[in-house]
């Protein structure tokens, strides 16, 4: 049985995928496309090595809202 955080991550890959293939149809697109199809694929792999680790965020470092407290 598959966990959530693989599920996650397979998730994560086939966007990275995704992201990949409107890259390759479209020309104008491809260099944003592969930025967002490599994000996706960081993030499974962080996700998959540390499923409980943190990222700073930009919001973190300039005293933005604390997403926890919603």
């Amino acid at each position: 049985m598959a966990t959530h955080v693989q599920i996650a991550a397979d998730l994560l890959r086939n966007a990275a995928t995704f992201f990949r293939d409107i890259g390759a149809q479209n020309d104008d697109l491809k260099d944003q496309m592969e930025i967002n199809a490599r994000t996706y694929d960081s993030i499974a792999a962080l996700l998959v090595q540390d499923p409980m680790g943190e990222l700073p965020l930009a919001s973190d470092e300039q005293g933005g809202p604390d997403p926890s407290s919603h």
